[in-house]
C-alpha cells in the first residue's frame, strides 16, 4: 500500500523521530534547531505538532503521555510502518544532499555513496557551464557584473563539489 500524500515538512520531522529516541515537541524543536535548521528548515513549535497530528493519524508515530502536571509530557516515537514509509521516501524521493546524509541512517551504504557522487558531478558540472558562460562573456564589457555573477556561481558549484568529496571521504573513515 502506498502511504498517504504527505509534504515534506511531515518527512522531516518523521526524520527527526528515526534515530531512535523518544522525543518531546520541546526535544524535536531543539533537535532540529541543531540538525534540519543548518540545511532545510527551522520549524515553528505549532508546526511541528501540526506535523505530528498528521503522522499520528497516519499510523507513523506512536504518542506515550508521561504523568505530571497540566495533563503530563507526551513522548513522540516513530513506528515500524513510519520507519518503513520514511526508508520508502527517501529511496524515491530526489533530496538535497545534506538531506540525504542526514537520513543515510535509513539507506542502503552504496546507494547513498551513489546520491552524493551524482550530486557531486552535477555541482562539477554547473561550475564547468558557468565558468565557460563567464569566459564567453568576457568580451563584452557591458556584461561585467554579468561575467562576476557567473564566476561568483562557479566558485559556489565548485565549494559545493568539494564539500560533497569531503562528506564521500568523512563516510569512509
Amino acid at each position: 500500500m502506498d502511504p498517504p500524500p504527505l509534504p515534506t515538512t511531515s518527512w522531516a520531522v518523521l526524520g527527526l523521530l528515526s534515530f531512535g529516541r523518544e522525543l518531546t515537541g520541546y526535544e524535536l524543536k531543539k533537535w532540529a534547531e541543531q540538525t534540519l535548521a543548518h540545511f532545510y528548515w527551522s520549524p515553528q513549535s505549532g508546526e511541528i505538532y501540526r506535523e505530528l497530528s498528521r503522522l499520528e493519524g497516519a499510523g507513523y508515530v506512536a504518542v506515550d503521555t508521561l504523568p505530571g502536571e497540566l495533563g503530563g509530557r507526551r513522548r513522540y516515537r516513530i513506528t515500524p510502518d513510519g520507519e518503513d514509509a520514511l526508508r520508502g521516501w527517501v529511496a524515491r524521493t530526489p533530496l538535497p544532499a545534506a538531506f540525504r546524509l542526514w537520513l543515510g541512517h535509513l539507506q542502503d551504504p552504496d546507494r547513498l555513496r551513489d546520491s552524493l557522487r551524482a550530486a557531486r558531478a552535477a555541482a562539477d558540472k554547473l561550475r564547468a557551464h558557468a565558468e565557460a558562460d563567464a569566459l564567453t562573456l568576457s568580451d563584452s564589457p557591458e556584461l561585467a557584473h554579468a561575467v562576476l555573477a557567473l564566476r561568483l556561481s562557479a566558485r559556489s558549484h565548485a565549494a559545493e563539489r568539494d564539500r560533497l568529496t569531503a562528506a564521500l571521504t568523512e563516510l569512509d573513515t
